[in-house]
């Protein structure tokens, strides 16, 4: 797909912030030890739907639950806001499920999985069933040829090893040059970033002779093409597909909640990196999507993760698909 350079530039957010970076705030340590014993699982498996020439389905890789919503969203407001914010949503103040969504795309010449889940590390958790959920969408691991890596997180790339092998040993790997080079230096490996630097190392490192990086407006496949949108980690990308003239954004952790980070894209998020880059990306993708009335696929929205938005207020508010993707 070809995008104007309009569209592609209000999302080259200035790298200089995310260079500067020294203590990102990554879904794992405190936030995980904190996580309360098994997943909710409730929800189908899989969803799927054509997109033009394409066929897509999100796969529900699991939930955790986490305590205390204002230790992850709304950092900077009053927890009674954020309390405000859950109430009027008859969402429970004390208590948080995130889920996972993965999603699987045949082209004409591809089968594309974009992130591999939370892997065998949150299995015992109630996530990293993405193995299993593949066979509910009738893919079995070894006929995917591209994954792609929206960002580092080890929510997207825990499921990139099983035992030790690739759990895609037939695929071909894209992620952003930004993301790999960031968490691949050296200077990872020690203080904040090091845990997650380790992860990179053991999942994403191994892969990289099969690996293409792209930049802003590179290309997955015909119909895919990726986009900057930095901020939730140095190099956190989203991907536009379009297929027999229908378009659709996989916005991966833009938002990371429909209430909580949607509706109020000021208000910052533990998990992201340079929170006032993450912030503007919030506003200018899902102003995008609003303005064209373009589907959305969201890595941590109420599964099955697809859907639309439109302006609200001063955010937005998430409306799920129930079925306009099948006419």
């Amino acid at each position: 797909m070809t995008l104007s350079a309009n569209r592609r530039s209000i999302f080259k957010l200035g790298l200089a912030g995310a260079a500067a970076l020294t203590v990102p705030q990554i879904m794992v340590r405190a936030a995980l030890a904190d996580a309360h014993g098994a997943s909710l699982n409730m929800g189908s498996a899989s969803h799927g739907f054509r997109l033009g020439d394409f066929e897509v389905a999100t796969l529900n890789d699991g939930n955790l639950t986490f305590p205390d919503p204002h230790a992850i969203f709304g950092t900077n407001k009053p927890a009674e806001e954020v309390h405000d914010a859950l109430d009027a949503h008859l969402l429970p103040k004390d208590r948080l499920v995130i889920g996972f969504a993965p999603t699987i795309v045949k082209t004409p010449t591809d089968l594309v999985l974009f992130d591999a889940g939370n892997g065998a590390g949150r299995r015992e958790k109630g996530a990293g069933r993405l193995l299993a959920r593949l066979a509910t969408a009738g893919v079995t691991a070894d006929q995917v040829t591209v994954v792609v890596i929206t960002h580092m997180h080890p929510d997207h790339i825990g499921g990139l090893m099983e035992n030790g092998d690739p759990a895609f040993p037939n695929a071909r790997y894209v992620t952003g040059q930004v993301e790999f080079d960031f968490w691949t230096h050296e200077d990872r490996m020690s203080g904040a970033t090091e845990g997650l630097a380790k992860l990179v190392a053991a999942n994403v490192k191994p892969l990289a002779e099969k690996m293409s990086f792209i930049g802003d407006g590179g290309e997955v496949v015909p119909g895919i093409s990726g986009m900057a949108a930095y901020g939730h980690t140095p190099g956190h990308m989203i991907y536009l597909l379009e297929s027999g003239g229908q378009k659709l954004a996989i916005t991966a952790d833009t938002a990371n909640h429909f209430v909580l980070s949607l509706q109020h894209p000021d208000w910052e998020v533990r998990f992201d990196a340079v929170k006032d880059k993450a912030a503007e990306v919030r506003r200018n993708v899902f102003s995008m999507a609003a303005s064209e009335k373009m589907p959305v696929i969201g890595y941590h929205m109420p599964f099955p993760s697809v859907g639309y938005v439109e302006s609200l207020g001063d955010g937005f508010r998430w409306i799920p698909e129930s079925y306009q993707m099948d006419m």
